[in-house]
C-alpha cells in the first residue's frame, strides 16, 4: 500500500474494513464477558459483589500492567506484528476459560486475557491512526470506535441471552471463536510500507517514563480515567441492579439503546471534532452522561432505564472518540503509539478502580446510592478537562498571537 493512497481522503479501504472488524470481534468478547461473568461468579462460583467486581478489576490490572510498555512496543517492533501476537494470546485466553471452576483459576485467565486485550487495542488504535487520512483523522478514528460501539449494542445482549439458554459453555465457546475471528483478520490485513522497518522509527533506547508514556496525552487521560471510573459501574452492576428492580429482561435492551446512539450519532461527532473544536463535543457530553447517570440511580421503570441508555450513549458516544483522537492529535507522528496507550492506560485504570470501588459503595449502602456517586464523580472529568487542557490551550494563544 503506498502513502498515496493513505492520504487521499478515503476512510472505507480494505485495511480499515479489515481492522475494524478485528476490533470488533475483540470488544464483542470484551462486553459478552464483561456483563456475564459477574453473573457466573455470583451464580455458579457463589462469590460475593466484592468478588463480582474483582473479576473485572483484575481484568484491568492484566491490561494496565502491560499497557505502558504496549505504546512502546507498538512503536518499535511494528503495530501489525504486535497486533498478531497479542490477539493470539487473547485467543489463548479465551480458551483457558473452558472449563474454569474455581476463583482462584479464573482470575488468573482474567489477568492475562486483560494483558493480552491491553497490548492489542493499542496496537490496532494506532494502526487506525496511520490508515485513516490526516485530514480526516477525527472522523476515521470515529467510525473505527463505532465498531467498539457496535460490539457494546451486540455484546451484552448476546452474552446474556447465551448465559440465560444455555449457561457457561455456549458463552464461553462464542467468546472462543470470535476472538479466533479477531486473530485471523488482523492476520490478513496489510500494513502500510513504512509501519515494516519500525525500528527506524524508534531506536534502541534505555527504558523510561518519557519512553512508556506520552506525556502531551497526559490530561486529556486523566479526563479519560474519571469517564471509565464512571462508566464501570454500567457493565458491573446493571445486570444485578435490574433484577433488584425486578426489570430484569430490560437489561440488553438497556445496552442497546446505549449503543445505538453512539452509531448514529458517530458521523456527526467526527466531523465536529474535525471542523470546530473537541470543546464542543467534551462539555456537552459531560452534561449528558450525568444526566443519564442520575436517571439510572432514580430508575423506576423499564423505560426510565431506556432513556438513560439513550441519553448516556450520546454523551458517551461523543466523549470517547474525541478524548482518544484528542490524545494522539497532541501527540508527534511518531509517538502515537505511546500516545494511544497512555490514553487507554488512564483509561483502562479508571475502569478497573471503578468497578472495585463503586462495588463497595454498592455493598455498604445501595445500587442506586452507588449509580448517583458515579454520576457526580464525573464532575471531575470536566474540571480536569478545563483545568489541564482547555485553560492551557487558550493561554498559548495570546503568546501564538504576539509571536506572529
Amino acid at each position: 500500500m503506498e502513502r498515496a493512497n493513505l492520504d487521499g481522503g478515503k476512510i472505507w479501504t480494505k485495511p480499515f474494513l479489515l481492522l475494524s472488524m478485528s476490533s470488533f470481534f475483540m470488544f464483542l468478547n470484551f462486553y459478552m464477558l464483561a456483563t456475564t461473568l459477574p453473573l457466573f461468579v455470583k451464580d455458579v462460583l457463589g462469590g460475593s459483589q466484592q468478588q463480582m467486581g474483582l473479576v473485572i478489576t483484575l481484568y484491568v490490572v492484566g491490561n494496565v500492567l502491560f499497557r505502558p510498555f504496549s505504546g512502546r512496543w507498538v512503536d518499535r517492533f511494528g503495530k501489525k506484528k504486535m497486533a498478531v501476537l497479542s490477539l493470539a494470546v487473547f485467543f489463548i485466553a479465551s480458551l483457558l476459560y473452558l472449563g474454569t471452576y474455581e476463583l482462584a483459576l479464573l482470575l488468573m485467565v482474567r489477568i492475562i486475557h486483560g494483558a493480552s486485550y491491553g497490548v492489542a487495542s493499542t496496537a490496532t488504535s494506532a494502526i487506525a491512526a496511520d490508515i485513516v487520512p490526516a485530514s480526516r483523522k477525527g472522523e476515521g478514528i470515529g467510525y473505527f470506535s463505532m465498531f467498539m460501539s457496535i460490539a457494546m449494542v451486540i455484546g451484552p445482549a448476546l452474552g446474556l441471552v447465551l448465559w440465560n439458554a444455555s449457561g457457561d459453555t455456549a458463552l464461553l465457546g462464542t467468546g472462543l471463536v470470535v476472538s479466533l475471528c479477531s486473530l485471523l483478520l488482523a492476520m490478513a490485513l496489510r500494513m502500510p510500507l513504512e509501519d515494516r522497518k519500525p525500528e527506524q522509527a524508534m531506536p534502541r533506547t534505555k527504558w523510561t517514563w518519557s519512553n512508556l508514556i506520552e506525556k502531551k496525552a497526559l490530561p486529556v487521560s486523566m479526563a479519560g480515567f474519571v469517564l471509565a471510573f464512571s462508566y464501570s459501574s454500567l457493565t458491573a452492576f446493571m445486570s444485578s441492579y435490574t433484577i433488584e428492580l425486578h426489570q430484569s429482561g430490560i437489561t440488553s435492551y438497556f445496552f442497546i439503546c446505549f449503543a445505538v446512539m453512539i452509531v448514529l450519532s458517530r458521523p456527526l461527532i467526527g466531523k465536529v471534532f474535525d471542523k470546530y473544536s473537541e470543546h464542543y463535543l467534551a462539555y456537552p457530553g459531560i452534561v449528558l452522561f450525568i444526566v443519564g447517570m442520575v436517571l439510572v440511580s432514580q430508575a423506576q421503570t423499564g423505560w426510565m432505564l431506556l432513556a438513560a441508555g439513550a441519553i448516556m450513549g450520546l454523551g458517551y458516544g461523543a466523549l470517547l472518540p474525541c478524548f482518544q483522537t484528542l490524545a494522539m492529535k497532541l501527540a508527534p507522528a511518531h509517538r502515537t503509539g505511546l500516545a494511544t496507550g497512555t490514553f487507554f492506560l488512564f483509561f483502562d485504570l479508571g475502569y478497573g478502580f471503578g468497578s472495585y470501588v463503586l462495588g463497595l459503595i454498592a455493598a455498604g449502602t445501595n445500587y442506586r446510592t452507588m449509580f448517583l456517586a458515579a454520576s457526580i464523580i464525573v464532575l471531575l472529568s470536566a474540571v480536569i478537562y478545563y483545568v489541564f487542557h482547555h485553560r492551557a490551550q487558550l493561554s498559548r494563544k495570546p503568546v501564538l498571537a504576539a509571536n506572529k
